[in-house]
């Protein structure tokens, strides 16, 4: 039995002849073996980082056995593949073994065959195991984040177009800010072509600096650097045959790009440290919240990249423009953590949905979610609807996201109705806080009726609780006096304009 690339194996015995055996019959085949006498010594290797591919390890060995030192391994590493050596094949000590973790049992004495076996056993267990690891993960990844929900023409849309585009097998770019759902429509993407039943690995470009994302993406080969004990495959190996998602592409260092560019051309890369060729089969879907074109007139984003994955582009609205969507997402993440929490589904109020409808999230999805599972957690709807006021204040306080200006003719009364509102809301929640919250003698003190107050109370948001109230009657004040300012500022300019006019009559 010939080993292509050397693996190491470390044998650990108290008897010199028997590690003296094992080196040369291991040698012969091609593996690079370590012996030791002790299982202390063992302990120490592993414990300094030392990952060998096999450890042969005695059970009846003096100061610390093998049990005991298979069991402290176990809690450094539980992917060391240990092969336990006995005089004895007893029942209990075997079962006690492979409880504790060890891949195999063999009595001594024995022969080469069985020794190769054990060896394939072990590499058929860890390849099962990672196997398994690979599906949990991917399962657990379909139930977090394959919830396509479209509400509005916009995704409505989009959703349509997955349907159309992800069975043609060609990489897709994606845009969007952070957070609007890229991985969510990369995987639904994956969920729709024919690679469905193959791998999607997920890879984020910003997470990692240039030299371990290299690494990370085309995988090293042992002691091609410094800490590069043992072989690893990199992310595109892992999703040979399937998909592989790049997200936030465009913060890749342009030397990265480059070999990118090469793997989508030919198929084709080289580990770290390695002279041999890797061939890949993957379908590649990048993502960014970058402005690409900027990114390319500034030299950031290679403009021959850009157009290899932009085959086929998808662009993801924010939130903010598909508002119509907040009260189906709110309750499908309600429903979802709810269960996860073992919460009770409480249902949100009207004016809790039509705060959130009105606030901008600039976070997108990801800060609705969040926003949810406090909502869960604490089981307050007055509470997180003072809370959004607070953020809508903040952000108006701070400049919306997006200004859309307002036509010229119409900024002016645009101004005055809402100085009206404001002025009308500070009025309203100065005399509740005088009179503490009691409605007859608010509206007595105003000079309305109790229904119309009523009607102002819900009109402004000012029947969920009194503190919030208070914050966005400062809120409100400080907007009506920074107007006021504006509109002075307006009506002098009206006044320099209208002088000639009045000077000629």
């Amino acid at each position: 039995m010939t080993i292509p690339n050397k693996q190491k194996i470390m044998v650990v015995d108290d008897e010199p002849s028997i590690r003296k055996y094992l080196r040369t019959l291991l040698e012969v085949d091609g593996y690079e073996v370590e012996t030791l006498a002790s299982g202390r010594d063992a302990l120490k290797q592993i414990g300094a980082g030392v990952r060998p591919d096999f450890i042969i390890l005695d059970v009846l060995m003096p100061e610390m056995d093998g049990l005991e030192t298979l069991q402290q391994l176990m809690q450094i590493d539980r992917g060391l593949n240990v092969i336990m050596l006995s005089c004895a094949n007893e029942v209990t000590t075997v079962v006690e073994a492979i409880r504790l973790g060890a891949m195999d049992y063999m009595t001594k004495p024995f022969e080469k065959p069985e020794l190769d076996a054990a060896f394939l056993k072990c590499t058929q267990k860890q390849q099962l195991r990672s196997e398994n690891q690979a599906l949990r993960e991917y399962c657990e990844a379909l139930t977090e984040d394959i919830s396509f929900l479209a509400a509005s023409p916009q995704m409505l849309k989009i959703r349509q177009q997955i349907l159309q585009i992800a069975p043609v097998d060609v990489p897709i770019f994606i845009s969007g800010e952070s957070g609007v759902g890229k991985e969510v429509v990369a995987r639904m993407i994956h969920l729709r072509s024919k690679r469905q039943h193959q791998p999607f690995v997920k890879v984020n470009c910003a997470a990692l600096p240039g030299e371990l994302l290299e690494s990370e993406l085309f995988g090293f080969e042992q002691g091609a650097f410094t800490g590069a004990v043992r072989a690893k495959p990199g992310k595109f190996e892992l999703a040979n045959k399937g998909t592989i998602f790049l997200d936030e592409i465009a913060e890749m260092s342009p030397h990265l790009q480059a070999k990118l560019l090469h793997v989508l051309q030919d198929g084709q890369y080289s580990r770290l440290g390695a002279r041999s060729v890797v061939n890949v089969d993957v379908r590649v879907l990048a993502a960014t919240n970058m402005d690409v074109k900027e990114a390319m007139k500034s030299g950031r984003f290679r403009e021959d990249l850009y157009y290899r994955l932009n085959v086929l582009s998808l662009h993801i609205p924010p939130l903010r423009e598909r508002t119509t969507e907040i009260p189906l997402l709110f309750k499908h993440f309600l429903a979802k953590y709810s269960e996860k929490y073992q919460k009770p589904a409480l249902e949100p109020s009207k004016n809790l949905l039509d705060a959130a409808m009105r606030y901008s999230w600039p976070g997108n999805l990801r800060e609705l979610e969040n926003f949810v599972k406090r909502f869960v957690i604490l089981e307050d709807d007055a509470g997180s609807f003072r809370e959004l006021l607070e953020m809508t204040g903040q952000q108006q306080r701070t400049g919306p996201h997006e200004e859309t200006p307002l036509p010229k003719e119409q900024g002016l009364k645009a101004l005055v109705r809402g100085l009206k509102d404001e002025a009308e809301m500070e009025a309203i929640a100065d005399a509740l806080e005088k009179t503490n919250w009691c409605r007859k003698d608010a509206a007595r003190m105003l000079g309305i009726s109790y229904k119309a107050l009523l009607y102002k109370m819900r009109q402004f948001n000012l029947d969920s609780g009194r503190s919030s109230r208070s914050a966005a009657a400062r809120e409100a004040k400080a907007a009506k006096e920074a107007a006021a300012k504006e509109a002075s500022k307006s009506a002098e300019n009206e006044e320099i304009h209208a002088a000639p006019s009045v000077s000629e009559s």
